[in-house]
């Protein structure tokens, strides 16, 4: 027996931050269940990187658990919008991204996002399709918005207050969004808390237009690996969906403690980190999990013996990549072999930070007969096989 729709709307956003307005998800659901059609649940991304992070299955998995009863996603590839850049959280104008670039971001991201949704489940739609439209359909959409409700979001207000540019473009870009939501009929939006001013006006939008408007979803902001700022590619806090499964699995061990019940909920929908598990034990076991959902439960049994090898037992692992090299003066060999600077080798040397086959080595000149063959390790996670040039 199916849930009733206020049942099956609580359950939806049980773990949303935000369900707008109050009871339209449950409303949506009884219309279309009276209906016999599934929902047009809709999500937008701009395609401004080719990876996916952890950070992104957050709202992909809240759209996966639509699917699952039934309900159609539409996954909007942002074309046109990343020719702008959403503005959302921004200090400062983005940098314009080339075309190029972003449709072979869009295809990497497409292919990513399969690992969480159903692509049986999903259509696939380019907004370049509805916003490369003539002056008097832009102007028309201006129409329905006005500046003083643009200046209402938080990052155009404060970067106004404070004499930041704000530009023409960056105001269009919430209008865009919300058309979105009119060329493709949605009944509801997700996105993240950063992006609940967007998916309010394509309500107004869609009303401004004769539609039925969307009911809104928001999800919470996954913490980084630091676990303390949002998790995103240019503040290196990430763990990428397509990454390596021992890189995954080494970054993932370095949350700190205090961030692992989110990522348990967030990520896995858990209630929290299980109970009568040792903080090391639960951060293994999120680990492991994580790595198995994107990449197997071989490539997570791998990842884990090979993070138990270089971290645990101090081993040196079995694939290490040959590296030339030239000279005997070690801090120029660093230099060669992993790319840093001679002053940042000699630190890392003097710090105790270098090792060769497993051995700490303090001297800035080694015989080259010692170095060719040998492993020379900088950290704990760089590793090269050397061999004469």
């Amino acid at each position: 027996m199916e849930p009733a729709p206020s049942d099956a709307a609580a359950w939806l956003a049980r773990d949303a931050v935000d369900s707008l307005p109050k009871g339209a998800l449950a409303a949506k659901l009884e219309a279309a269940e009276k209906a016999g059609r599934p929902l047009r649940v809709k999500l937008g991304i701009d395609p401004t990187t080719p990876d996916i992070h952890y950070g992104h299955t957050v709202v992909l998995r809240k759209l996966r658990e639509f699917q699952d009863r039934g309900h159609v996603v539409v996954l909007i590839i942002g074309d046109y919008t990343a020719r702008v850049g959403d503005p959302s959280g921004r200090s400062a104008t983005r940098p314009l991204v080339d075309p190029a670039e972003i449709d072979a971001n869009a295809r990497s991201y497409q292919e990513q996002a399969f690992k969480v949704l159903d692509p049986e489940r999903v259509e696939v739609r380019r907004n370049g399709e509805w916003l490369d439209m003539s002056m008097e359909d832009l102007f028309g959409l201006t129409r329905t918005t006005t500046v003083a409700q643009l200046l209402e979001r938080d990052d155009f207000a404060k970067r106004y207050a404070a004499g930041e540019p704000v530009s023409v473009l960056e105001l269009l870009y919430p209008l865009m969004q919300g058309y979105d939501s009119v060329a493709i009929d949605a009944d509801v939006e997700l996105g993240g808390t950063d992006q609940k001013f967007n998916l309010l006006l394509g309500r107004d939008i869609q009303r401004a237009y004769g539609k039925p408007e969307q009911a809104v979803l928001t999800t919470p902001i996954l913490a980084g690996t630091d676990g303390m700022r949002k998790m995103s590619k240019s503040l290196n806090n990430h763990v990428g969906v397509t990454e390596a499964p021992e890189e995954a699995f080494g970054k993932t061990m370095r949350l700190p403690d205090e961030a692992m019940d989110g990522w348990y909920r967030l990520l896995l929908g858990e209630d929290g980190v299980p109970d009568g598990l040792s903080a090391r034990d639960a951060k293994r076991a999120l680990a492991r999990r994580l790595v198995a959902r994107f990449h197997g439960d071989e490539a997570a049994e791998q990842a884990e013996a090979d993070f138990e090898k270089r971290f645990v037992a101090h081993e040196i692992p079995d694939d290490v990549e040959e590296k030339a090299f030239t000279g005997g003066h070690l801090p120029a060999v660093l230099a060669e072999v992993f790319g840093m600077s001679r002053s940042e080798a000699r630190r890392l040397i003097t710090q105790g930070g270098v090792r060769l086959d497993g051995e700490p080595v303090t001297d800035l000149d080694v015989d080259p007969e010692r170095l060719d063959g040998g492993v020379l390790q900088v950290g704990k996670r760089r590793f090269a096989r050397l061999r004469t040039a």
